[in-house]
């Protein structure tokens, strides 16, 4: 009978104090916000306006980490008008590149920018996910570059177009995110204080309590609806005073 061969000890294992490379940081990405504009919102239904704004907003606080960052428009003069003012506001002087096709990777204007800034890791959030955002996915996953969706800061014509485009972008390589999971890869330690304890943290409280205004609202005409189906009253609900 065989004998069993003796089992060779493993070298011991040393942890140390330092992140995974697989980790965004301000300095290994750069950031595309792409059509972000109040016709391709007024379409989205996967996500309602007011989550998609805040979650746009959230993720633009980027450029407090001096993150890299592209804002990219499509027809914005002949349909889907400008860029969210919440993002504008973030970037007042930043030139935003506009498109006229559905891929912006098919865009020169928007390939010299990525190019200028040089980054092998790219971040992508936007309108619709199923178009604006699977074709630039997949076209820079072919080219060799690391791809992240930030999923819920974008959005499309329905949740089932929403959630195909996702799946089809994670099984060709992209990797899915949230827009506050995001933003907290990037602070990732509460003792840098430089991009928490000033600015930032009142723009995180100020997000945190926009969503729970939008949760309050949509309550608010849920009660609305059924008491005007029945009474013909409001419930008792002010939506003018729930911003």
């Amino acid at each position: 009978m065989q004998q069993p061969r003796p089992m060779k000890d493993k070298p011991m294992i040393t942890a140390k104090a330092q992140p995974s490379k697989a980790l965004l940081s301000p300095t290994n990405h750069a950031l595309i916000l792409i059509d972000f504009q109040s016709q391709m919102a007024f379409a989205t239904k996967s996500i309602d306006g007011v989550n998609l704004r805040n979650n746009a907003t959230l993720i633009s606080k980027a450029a407090e980490f001096k993150v890299p960052t592209i804002v990219t428009t499509i027809a914005e003069k002949s349909f889907s008008g400008p860029t969210f003012d919440e993002i504008k506001n973030v970037f007042p002087d930043r030139k935003v590149i506009d498109r006229t096709s559905m891929n912006g990777w098919e865009d020169v204007n928007l390939i010299a920018e990525v190019n200028r800034i040089g980054k092998g890791r790219l971040a992508l959030a936007g309108l619709w996910t199923g178009v604006c955002i699977v074709g630039p996915a997949l076209s820079v996953l072919e080219q060799g570059f690391e791809i992240y969706i930030i999923t819920d800061a974008c959005g499309d014509v329905s949740d089932e177009a929403h959630e195909r485009a996702v799946q089809r972008m994670v099984q060709a390589g992209a990797q899915p995110m949230t827009s506050l999971q995001y933003l907290l890869e990037l602070q990732r330690d509460w003792g840098r204080v430089e991009t928490y304890a000033k600015p930032p943290q009142r723009q995180w409280s100020t997000a945190a309590a926009m969503a729970s205004a939008s949760t309050t609202r949509r309550r608010c005409l849920a009660r609305v609806r059924n008491t005007e189906n029945v009474t013909g009253a409001r419930g008792g609900c002010d939506l003018n005073r729930i911003q």
